[in-house]
Order: C-alpha cells, then sequence, then structure tokens
C-alpha cells in the first residue's frame, strides 16, 4: 500500500523537532528519494526489470535499475536510521507466559 507523500512528510515532520533544520533538510532528502524510488519502481513495473542489449550476433542482458533501486532503498534506511525514532520495544517473554 502507497502512502501519500503529503502524508509521510507530515508523519516525520511530527515526530521532529522543528528547530533543527538539518533534521528539517533530511526530511526534505528523505521525501525526494521516496518519489525517486517510486519512480525507479514505476519504471521497472512498466519496462521489465532487464534490459536485453543487442550487439551484432552477441546479446547482453542487464538490470540496471533493480541495483539503483537498491542504492535508493539503502539511502533511504540510513536516514531513516539517523532520524532516531524508536521503534516498538521489544517484549521479553518468559516460559511462564506458555502456561
Amino acid at each position: 500500500m502507497a502512502v501519500k507523500i503529503t502524508v509521510l512528510k507530515e508523519q516525520v515532520m511530527n515526530k521532529l523537532n522543528l528547530d533543527d533544520l538539518i533534521q528539517v533538510k533530511k526530511v526534505e532528502r528523505y521525501i525526494d528519494l521516496v518519489k525517486s524510488f517510486r519512480r525507479v519502481n514505476k519504471i521497472i513495473i512498466k519496462e521489465g526489470e532487464s534490459v536485453i542489449t543487442k550487439n551484432g550476433s552477441q546479446s547482453y542482458t542487464k538490470a540496471p535499475l533493480i541495483g539503483e533501486r537498491n542504492k535508493i532503498n539503502a539511502s533511504l534506511l540510513s536516514i531513516e536510521k539517523s532520524f532516531g525514532f524508536e521503534g516498538e520495544k521489544e517484549i521479553k517473554h518468559s516460559a511462564s507466559d506458555l502456561i
């Protein structure tokens, strides 16, 4: 399910200190990367994952957008981590929970 960019930006901005301009700039970069990720995904869906290049009797198959999508995803995860949001705390279970 795709989340609207405006809703995503609003949610992230609500969790941050808006007085910290570095964090605000990170949000802008994050949103730009989300848009890029979605554009690359649309192209992959439309044109396929691989491109076949024919050169005379030889042909080469490449998947250039998959690599780009992975780079964008890594950048997104890095920015998310730098925001410092705390995820849900892991609940530790004990043997008595099974009874």
